[in-house]
């Protein structure tokens, strides 16, 4: 009974977690803040920790790729609708990021381990002026080293906890005065997640057993075996392949679910925004409402007595009280809100 009520708190808890603002500004500043949104060309930090020994080469495929991914990335962001605008930047992702780079801090913030990225705070100002946007979106693939524990495909039991290099991908939305107004990883989220693009290590099972090692080494794969991991496709529920990269799918829908947002007026729903309109607005004139909200004909008032043609005064004649009726507007002059107006 109690493993019960703990599953029902928990779920609860992730819905009520779904509707979560992971920007740094509330709701009702960010569309006022970014209209235009700038991508720059996703950058590699070749100077980061990526240890392979083809450091080179490999900065060369990560570039490539990137190139030939991150568009269906800016369509997606466009797919938001949190952006009036949004536009890939032209231009070399490597000077851009030379010319905009201020330093590099490897960062282990609440047990997650990334690169964090400072920018020159007048370069960057410029490039946002010069380009017209009101915000743009930093992306960098840096290397990074980190503890890991890698299972054999074959023998689950077997497994290699070690220093695995990787590659990572990090994000920011920056202002012109270098405000992050957003950034991934991001720590506004309640169960914090950050998952690396590839391990460019391998530990070699395979080598172990064949030759009684009680310890796999560690290995580099290979440039064409990357190459052939980033352009591996994701399988649908059907297991067909798609037209979307396993890789950069994860990264992009990771941060995507960290860029929507609901704003106030959504949250609230067409009943906060339109009032409904009152019975009595909606009566023509000479009609009330009953306590159970039938509407009925008012009695029209009974006539008063009249003296007879003798001219005698009439004394001590009160006329009947009778129910007062609020004089109402005509119908046609009465704007009622369509129902389900929304925003």
């Amino acid at each position: 009974m109690r493993g019960m009520i703990v599953a029902v708190l928990l779920i609860s808890g992730l819905l009520s977690g779904c509707a979560h603002n992971y920007f740094n500004v509330p709701y009702e500043n960010l569309a006022d803040r970014i209209k235009v949104l700038g991508i720059i060309p996703i950058m590699v930090d070749a100077d980061s920790d990526i240890r392979h020994p083809q450091k080179e080469q490999l900065s060369q495929i990560v570039t490539e790729m990137n190139r030939k991914y991150e568009q269906q990335f800016v369509r997606k962001v466009k797919g938001t609708g949190n952006f009036y605008t949004v536009a890939l930047m032209d231009g070399s992702p490597e000077l851009i990021f030379s010319n905009l780079l201020f330093r590099r801090e490897k960062r282990d913030d609440a047990t997650i381990q990334y690169n964090k990225y400072f920018w020159k705070n007048e370069e960057l100002r410029d490039y946002i002026r010069k380009n017209n946007l009101d915000a743009v979106m930093a992306i960098v693939v840096s290397g990074l080293t980190r503890s890991d524990k890698i299972y054999s495909g074959n023998l689950f039991s077997t497994s290699l906890t070690s220093d695995y290099n990787f590659l990572t991908m990090t994000a920011q939305i920056l202002d012109q005065n270098g405000t992050i107004l957003w950034e991934y990883p991001n720590f506004r989220r309640r169960f914090l997640t950050y998952y690396p693009m590839i391990n460019l290590q391998y530990p070699d099972f395979s080598e172990a057993e064949a030759n009684l090692l009680l310890k796999a080494s560690l290995k580099f794969r290979t440039l064409d075996g990357i190459r052939r991991l980033f352009e591996q496709k994701r399988k649908d529920i059907m297991l067909h392949e798609t037209q979307v990269t396993e890789i950069y799918s994860k990264q992009f829908n990771e941060m995507l679910d960290l860029l929507k947002y609901d704003s106030e007026a959504d949250k609230k729903g067409p009943s906060a925004t339109t009032e409904k309109p009152q019975p009595s607005d909606l009566q023509p004139k000479g009609a009330e409402q009953s306590a159970t909200g039938a509407v009925k004909a008012v009695k029209p008032p009974e006539a008063l007595p009249v003296a007879e043609s003798t001219g005698a005064a009439v004394t001590n004649i009160e006329p009947k009280k009778q129910p007062v009726v609020e004089e109402q507007k005509p119908l046609e002059n009465v704007i009622v809100p369509a129902t389900g107006s929304t925003l």
